[in-house]
């Protein structure tokens, strides 16, 4: 059976902390987790756990309860817990860089990835935007689409990691179109929703109040679902956000459509911190994430929570028994 990799991701946060609790876990499909051995072994005495860490050579079936399938990937330098290390850049992304390329040659079902720290990666003098963007460049795809998830509520973004006065000038009529026809192929192929209900944020306040508080509504955003709804999709037409994230609007909503990402994640986060997850939507590949940061005053503490994790690779196994 084809392995789920995971990226244990910035090794002076808390990703090595939670991918060992991936330990707990009895599952049919094998995980492994992308990581320096050696690392994850000193975690695991500092957390004063007992993970038999096992060379994943190519094993069909699944580790036992207390075992932990790692392919190792060489650290060029220590790491000090909480501390970042510019030298560390090119781990992380030799991790993204096998996960994305095992996926793309069949050699796994997909990812989930534990956090990584963007700007420490900028620092060493790489550009790395994030997870998301990584994946698209690597798969050669000419968008994909960021969609966060808890057990009642699904976001997904129109744009992703852009700066708040960039956001107006990117959301074009090509964009929408793009986006929303990976969001619902995607929730027709993957969660099996056949008829999806979306429910779609204006940018402005009050979807700009008739156009009173901006042009975009009226201009592009409207007549691009428009087109959506003469074709008998469940779409809405823009809506206030202020309003939509109540639970009348929502009681009935597959997903929710955000046109950028401080508009509708705090709502999401706020619901269910910890449980919720990033899905990559239109790679050719599962792609699972967490919904929080590296955390680095929790690595090695034993504080750092592995919910959002568990519920991550709980997703990304579910879709790929679809």
């Amino acid at each position: 059976m084809l392995p789920l990799y995971v990226t244990s991701g910035e090794p002076a946060g808390i990703g090595p902390d939670i991918c060992l609790s991936l330990a707990d876990r009895i599952d049919e499909r094998p995980i492994v987790v992308l990581a320096d051995k050696s690392m994850l072994k000193k975690r695991a005495e500092i957390l004063g756990q007992s993970v038999e860490l096992i060379d994943y050579i190519g094993q069909e079936s699944a580790s036992s309860k207390g075992q932990l399938y790692v392919e190792h990937v060489p650290l060029a330098h220590d790491v000090v817990l909480g501390q970042l290390d510019v030298n560390h850049a090119s781990y992380v992304l030799e991790q993204l860089r096998r996960s994305a390329e095992y996926a793309m040659t069949g050699k796994s079902v997909g990812v989930a990835t534990a956090p990584v720290q963007k700007s420490i990666i900028n620092e060493a003098g790489i550009h790395f935007s994030g997870h998301t963007e990584y994946y698209q460049e690597f798969a050669g795809v000419a968008r994909v689409v960021m969609m966060l998830a808890t057990k009642t509520l699904r976001v997904a973004l129109a744009t992703t990691h852009l700066a708040l006065r960039d956001v107006a000038d990117a959301i074009t009529a090509e964009r929408l179109h793009q986006v929303i026809d990976i969001l619902i192929h995607d929730l027709n192929s993957k969660f099996k929703i056949d008829h999806p209900q979306i429910l779609v944020c204006g940018l402005n306040p009050h979807a700009g109040e008739d156009g009173y508080l901006g042009m975009e509504e009226i201009e592009i955003i409207n007549p691009v679902l428009e087109s959506y709804r003469e074709q008998g999709i469940d779409m809405s037409l823009c809506l206030p956000a202020d309003t939509l994230f109540t639970p009348e609007h929502l009681k009935d909503a597959d997903a929710v459509l955000a046109m950028y990402h401080d508009q509708g994640l705090p709502v999401l986060k706020s619901q269910g911190f910890g449980e919720a997850i990033n899905i990559t939507l239109g790679l050719p590949f599962i792609r699972t994430s967490v919904d929080h940061g590296t955390a680095l005053s929790l690595a090695g503490t034993g504080l750092a929570k592995s919910s959002s994790l568990q519920v991550a690779v709980d997703l990304a196994l579910d879709l790929a028994g679809h």
